[in-house]
């Protein structure tokens, strides 16, 4: 069923952000939707290396008529009238199309991992602020009105006190034809494996509870499984900070779909069993409890968790399209800046990443940040 869709147009009112999608992967599906849902964004064009292929795309996924549709992806960034794009290429063609968005003056919301290394990502990122580019990744969860209410409790010294450890876990349960054939495991497009596709979000969930204080090192755990192409299937990590603070991380292509997340404080404990992708589109729950205790027989517990639950009207990849129009508009209207906090944590997402694999690769050597 095709999507609804909304005129796209400068004469609007609201003046929105024009998005341009560069390439038609199954995920610009679900940002189509959420492109079409934001307040002050619009769908304009879509490219892909076959037209008909662009065509069918917008014709499926609610783009209005006044659209475009591209046979090529450079033939949508000289389109005058796309002010941003989203690009959820393999993460091999990252640096190429940002690049080339960047020096086209477009906008970028780039599709995680933003690229293999974090000198791939230097060179997206050089040019997007020599550009004026505001950049930002699509790590979704990140918008959820959920993450800032569990934010409120973790700066919250007298009920979370300091944090301890952070134990974050994301299995993408999957079947014999994506082990073989999905773009995430093949080298010559998405060579970080589960490490970049699920281990993205573990590790920026790491950082979060840090305030994005970067660890001192990472130590890649034993036992990783690696395809015979040597794509990273499953593997797990310990991050190490100066003052004592751990976190451990496992992710994985193999098993049921887990997408948990544990920080533990002095004080108190958060839990959240659905962070990437919550159980329903319009809520977000999570568990938070203070000083637990057992009853006098030791028989149960006196002090419990309780269940915290976040409404909003507008789901987490929309509230990211939507704060990413924002500051483009910004830009655009206000002569402003691009605004450097998503890209700096973008930056110290890749670092862990980075370290964690060449942990792998030395055989679990501890490697230092």
């Amino acid at each position: 069923m095709a999507l609804q869709s909304k005129a796209c147009s400068p004469q609007m009112a609201e003046n929105p952000i024009r998005f341009g999608i560069l390439g038609c992967a199954t995920i610009a599906i679900k940002l189509s939707r959420a492109i079409n849902r934001a307040p002050n964004a619009c769908l304009c064009a879509v490219a892909s290396r076959s037209l008909e292929k662009a065509r069918a795309f917008a014709s499926d996924n609610g783009f209005p008529p006044n659209s475009r549709a591209y046979g090529a992806y450079q033939e949508l960034l000289d389109d005058p009238h796309v002010d941003a794009v989203y690009i959820p290429l393999p993460t091999s063609f990252h640096i190429e199309w940002a690049v080339k968005a960047a020096k086209r003056k477009k906008h970028i919301l780039l599709e995680k991992p933003a690229a293999l290394n974090v000198a791939e990502l230097d060179v997206i990122l050089g040019a997007c602020e020599d550009n004026g580019i505001q950049f930002m990744d699509g790590t979704m969860w990140m918008h959820h009105p959920r993450t800032a209410k569990m934010k409120e409790l973790l700066v919250d010294s007298q009920r979370f006190g300091e944090l301890k450890l952070v134990v974050s876990t994301a299995l993408l349960g999957t079947d014999p034809e994506f082990l073989k054939n999905d773009i995430r495991v093949k080298p010559n497009l998405d060579a970080l494996g589960s490490l970049g596709d699920v281990g993205w979000y573990c590790i920026r969930s790491i950082l979060w509870a840090h305030d994005y204080k970067l660890p001192k090192s990472a130590r890649a755990l034993p036992g990783p499984v690696i395809n015979e192409a040597g794509v990273i299937l499953e593997c797990g990590a310990s991050l190490f900070w100066e003052d004592g603070n751990i976190a451990v991380f496992q992710c994985s292509f193999i098993g049921n779909t887990t997408m948990d997340v544990t920080v533990h404080g002095s004080k108190g404990t958060l839990k959240l069993r659905d962070f990437i992708i919550p159980f329903e589109e319009k809520s977000g729950s999570f568990e938070f409890g203070s000083e637990h205790a057992f009853n006098e027989f030791v028989s149960g517990w006196a002090v419990k968790p309780s269940t915290h639950s976040v409404m909003t009207d507008l789901p987490q990849e929309v509230l990211m399209v939507k704060e990413f129009s924002r500051l483009v508009a910004s830009i655009r209207d206000s002569k402003g800046n691009p605004d450097k906090k998503w890209p700096e944590i973008t930056r110290k997402t890749q670092r862990v990443l980075d370290a964690v694999k060449s942990s792998i690769v030395k055989g679990f050597e501890t490697v230092e940040l």
